[in-house]
C-alpha cells in the first residue's frame, strides 16, 4: 500500500488532520505540531525532520502517524543511545531512523491516528517496506495508548518496551487539605512545611490561560524555560516563536502559573490541559528560592487540578522526588521495529531483562507512596 508522506503539516488542512485526533489530546493537534515546525524548533537542522505518514481510501484520510526522521536520539525520553553505540561499534548504520512521537514531550496517548469506523492496520503493515525503501534502520513509536498497543502487538517483528513515570490522581479531593489528610502524618507535615517555606519568602501565584498572557509575559516564560537548559550548558529545544504561535493557535489549552515576589515574576510553570488531565511541561526560575520548584511544578498543579475537577496531573518524565509527594508509578510503553536481524535479537534479549526490572521498580515505588495505610 503506498503511503503519502508530509514533510510539513502546512501541506494538510488543520480540520482534516484534527478529524483524526481525539479532543482530549492537545499534543497531537495540528496547532501544536505545526507550531513546532513553523517556529523552527523542528527541521533538518535540529535532527528532527517531519515525515508524517498518511493512508487514504480514495479521497478520505483514514489513518496517520505523526512521525520524524531522526539523526540522533535526543528529546525522545525513551533512551536507545546504547543501541546506537552498539551499532556504531559493529559498523551498522543506526541513523537515520523513523520516530513516531510528540517531540520533546514524554506524554502517553494515541500515536496511530485513525478515522471513525476505520482501522490503521494497513498503515502499520506498510511500515517495514517503507523503512527498506527509504533506507531507514528502524521505526520507533513512543508512549503509546492501549489501542496502539493492541494494534502493534498483532504486527510481526515489533518489540515492546516498558518505562515508568509518576502521575498524580485526583481522588475526588475537596481541596488541598483534603489531599493532605490522606497522607501519613510525617509526609503531611513535610508538604505543609514546604508550602509554608515558599509563602514565607513572600511568593504568590497567578494562573493564566493562553489568551491572557502578553508578549512581554511570554518573553519571561521563555527566559525561564531557556534558563533550565543554560544552567546545564545546553541549548533549549524550543524557540521563542513556538510559544507565541501556540498561544495564537491553541490558547484554550494553555495554562501558565507565574510565581511572583511582590509584583516581580521570578518563576513559571507551563502546562497544557486536555480532557480530564493537566500536563505540566516546562518550568524555570530566574533566581534562587528555597522549595520553589516543588511548589510551582507540583503543588500548584495539584491545587489547580482539584479546583477545576481534573482527574490526572502528569508532571513530566522521571523524578522519584514526585513519589514522596503522592505521584503514583504508571507503566508506559513504546514499540520498536529493527531491520537488522542481529540487532533485533540483541535488543529483544535486553528488553526482556529490562521489563522484569521496570515492573519490580514500579512495585517497589508503589510501596513507598506517602498515603495512609488503612
Amino acid at each position: 500500500m503506498p503511503l503519502k508522506r508530509l514533510n510539513s503539516l502546512s501541506e494538510i488542512a488543520p480540520d482534516e488532520w484534527n478529524a483524526l485526533v481525539p479532543e482530549d489530546q492537545p499534543f497531537l493537534r495540528h496547532g501544536f505540531l505545526s507550531a513546532l515546525e513553523d517556529s523552527a524548533s523542528l527541521g533538518r537542522h535540529s535532527g528532527w525532520q517531519p515525515e508524517h505518514l498518511l493512508h487514504y481510501e480514495g479521497e478520505r484520510l483514514v489513518a496517520a502517524l505523526p512521525s520524524y526522521r531522526k539523526w540522533h536520539s535526543y528529546g525522545e525520553y525513551v533512551f536507545d543511545h546504547g543501541w546506537a553505540d552498539a551499532c556504531e561499534r559493529a559498523g551498522i548504520d543506526y541513523y537515520p531512523k523513523l520516530l513516531t512521537a510528540v517531540p520533546f514531550s514524554p506524554v502517553s496517548g494515541p500515536r496511530l491516528l485513525v478515522a471513525s469506523g476505520a482501522d490503521g492496520f494497513e498503515l502499520l503493515k506498510s511500515l517495514p517496506g517503507y523503512l527498506e525503501i527509504e533506507g531507514l534502520s528502524s521505526a520507533h513509536i513512543n508512549f503509546t495508548d492501549a489501542m496502539a498497543d493492541a494494534a502493534l502487538g498483532q504486527q510481526p517483528g515489533w518489540l515492546a518496551r516498558l518505562g515508568c513515570q509518576f502521575h498524580w490522581q485526583n481522588r475526588g479531593y475537596r481541596d488541598f487539605q483534603d489531599f493532605l489528610d490522606a497522607l501519613s502524618s510525617r509526609k503531611r507535615k513535610q508538604m505543609r512545611k514546604e508550602r509554608e517555606q515558599v509563602a514565607g519568602q513572600g511568593i504568590e501565584f497567578e494562573w493564566l490561560q493562553g489568551h491572557e498572557l502578553s508578549e512581554a509575559q511570554w518573553d519571561f516564560v521563555y527566559a525561564c524555560y531557556a534558563n533550565t537548559y543554560a544552567v546545564r550548558r545546553q541549548s533549549p529545544y524550543l524557540s521563542r516563536a513556538f510559544f507565541s504561535l501556540l498561544a495564537e493557535r491553541m490558547p484554550q489549552a494553555i495554562r501558565v502559573v507565574l510565581a511572583k515576589q511582590g509584583t516581580r515574576p521570578v518563576a513559571m510553570a507551563f502546562s497544557l490541559v486536555g480532557g480530564d488531565s493537566l500536563y505540566g511541561r516546562y518550568w524555570g526560575c530566574l533566581g534562587e528560592f528555597d522549595r520553589l520548584h516543588f511548589e510551582t511544578c507540583f503543588y500548584q498543579g495539584m491545587d489547580y487540578a482539584i479546583a477545576n475537577g481534573l482527574q490526572r496531573f502528569d508532571a513530566g518524565a522521571q523524578g522519584e522526588h514526585k513519589l514522596i509527594r503522592g505521584f503514583e508509578p504508571v507503566i508506559t510503553r513504546s514499540w520498536h521495529y529493527l531491520r537488522h536481524p542481529g540487532l533485533k535479537t540483541a535488543v529483544a534479549d535486553f528488553l526482556e531483562r529490562e521489563r522484569v526490572g521496570i515492573l519490580a521498580y514500579a512495585e517497589e515505588a508503589r510501596a513507598a507512596l506517602p498515603y495512609r495505610q488503612e
